[in-house]
């Protein structure tokens, strides 16, 4: 017993450990790097901050920049309130979904091989330190991007809803179960109002929720009283965003229809060269767009991600193996995984912009760490049984492992901060010139009038390019009444007779 409290305890310590380096990946610096705020942050920073005025008002749904959800922008506002428009105010939301993800990680992990697996503690532990570790998602934990908030939700909505699965198994009081359907169906439902891509996921919700039907028809009442408390909570908190939709159903589709693969004149050949762009993107060739990766490196760093591809064979192979229903197996958790990764990337390949897409494919992150983890706890169990009877080299395979998890984190920081933070492509990638400009427009003196000549382009915002959003927030002039305020202004070209002698002017291109 005392052993055993003992292995508790230091799975615990080594957990709190990787949620420290999670945190530090995510929130040292954060005020300098990335550098500058891209338009599209700044358009969710002068939102939070028009909400927050006297006449400004909070929305489920935002319909400026081909429209956004709500939530992540009210949450922002509140950073705002307290900490001012800066651009970090807007991306420690998002650093604080990101670490919450990683702690969600070890938990949904732990639930799925829960009795499956002598190693699951060291599974879950492992998957949520490669997450924490990832630059993929490091990276968007410190934009301003509501779609950071998607596999957050995802994660604890299905670990909620699998929790109440085996607490019905282990004939739990029915207000276990019930009260763990009421989270999950509240988390899961927070999602839709996090970012487009997540409407895909009622599809492996459905597959869960049959799987179970399916291998456990002794408990179908149970199981049915499940699904119809988490849906009715999913639907409750949703329904705000769902009506808006139903009065203005063109917001729901977005862009979609406008970067859709089959808009193409060769829909068939463009699906299948995003499916190929889409698989080869965490092991060969990623994102190529600064702002999303380092661009052109493989999503996943390469030992984490022969780990990933080892992890899908083992899925495999389990997958095949022996009957369906057979305690133990661990079908079921790796026909979820592999589910996972195929209906998160639909958005992915059915769309002809800009792939692979290391963004719109940030729901694919967590089962791919998870394979990841597993694959890499299966080759310690193997190398240490192995050497079972030579102490000496059993240390010495120990130490490297150790040293390897600290290479993982030196390799995070390194290509973060120094090799993807020092490059001089990143301030291009986040509009730091605008933001210069924005504080220099700020610095002067307010009794004197100031303009902005907008010769960017970009989607019109309330009839102004939308690049300016950048100055605006950093100014505080998104609205006709701050500009008043701050006389500070913002003209197109062929407006520029109207700045008055004796006024400060400036170009934004």
């Amino acid at each position: 017993m005392e052993k055993l409290k003992s292995v508790v305890s230091n799975q615990w310590i080594a957990l709190a450990l990787i949620i420290i380096i999670a945190a530090f990946l995510r929130l040292y610096n954060i005020g300098e790097l990335p550098p500058g705020l891209y338009p599209d942050e700044a358009m969710n920073g002068n939102n939070a901050l028009e909400a927050l005025s006297a006449n400004g008002s909070f929305k489920f749904f935002y319909p400026e920049n081909n429209g956004r959800e709500g939530l992540f922008i009210n949450i922002q506002a509140m950073s705002v309130a307290i900490f001012g428009n800066e651009p970090w105010a807007l991306r420690l939301v998002s650093a604080l979904f990101g670490i919450l993800t990683v702690l969600g990680v070890y938990f949904l992990t732990k639930e799925f091989f829960y009795n499956k697996s002598p190693h699951t503690r060291k599974i879950a532990l492992l998957s949520s330190f490669f997450l924490a570790t990832s630059f993929w998602h490091i990276n968007f934990s410190r934009i301003g991007f509501r779609a950071i908030m998607a596999p957050f939700f995802l994660i604890w909505g299905i670990y909620f809803l699998l929790l109440a699965f085996r607490q019905i198994k282990e004939q739990k009081s029915p207000k276990f179960y019930i009260l763990s359907s009421i989270f999950s169906g509240i988390f899961y439902g927070l999602g839709m109002h996090s970012y487009i891509a997540y409407r895909a996921t009622p599809l492996l919700i459905l597959l869960i929720i049959g799987y179970w039907l399916f291998a456990n028809w002794d408990l179908r009442k149970e199981i049915i009283k499940i699904f119809a408390v988490f849906s009715i909570f999913a639907f409750l908190v949703f329904s705000p965003l769902g009506i808006h939709f139903l009065k203005n159903p063109a917001d729901f589709f977005g862009r979609t229809t406008q970067v859709s693969v089959f808009s193409s004149e060769t829909p068939m050949k463009d699906l299948g060269m995003n499916i190929l762009k889409t698989l080869g993107m965490f092991n060969f060739s990623g994102d190529y767009n600064w702002r999303h990766n380092y661009a052109g490196r493989p999503q996943i760093f390469w030992p984490v991600g022969i780990l990933f591809i080892i992890g899908i064979i083992y899925g495999m192979i389990k997958i095949f193996k022996k009957s369906i229903i057979k305690e133990n197996n661990q079908r079921f958790e790796f026909l979820i995984l592999f589910s996972w990764l195929i209906i998160v990337s639909l958005p992915t390949v059915i769309s002809n912009e800009g792939l692979p897409h290391a963004l719109r494919a940030i729901l694919m992150i967590p089962p791919a760490f998870i394979l990841a983890g597993l694959a890499g706890i299966w080759f310690y169990e193997k190398i240490s049984e192995k050497l079972q009877n030579s102490l000496k080299f059993k240390k010495i395979f120990l130490i490297t492992c150790f040293l390897i998890l600290f290479l993982l984190v030196v390799e995070a920081y390194t290509t973060y901060f120094i090799l993807w933070g020092k490059s001089e492509h990143t301030p291009g990638a986040f509009a730091a010139d605008y933001v210069e400009l924005g504080r220099e427009l700020k610095a002067l003196p307010k009794e004197l009038p100031k303009y902005v000549i907008v010769k960017a382009n970009g989607v019109n915002v309330r009839g102004i390019p939308m690049p300016t959003q950048t100055i605006m927030f950093i100014t505080d002039t998104f609205t006709s009444e701050k500009q008043k305020e701050k006389n500070l202004y913002y003209l197109l070209p062929d407006q520029i007779k109207q700045i008055p002698q004796n006024s400060y002017s400036t170009e934004l291109k």
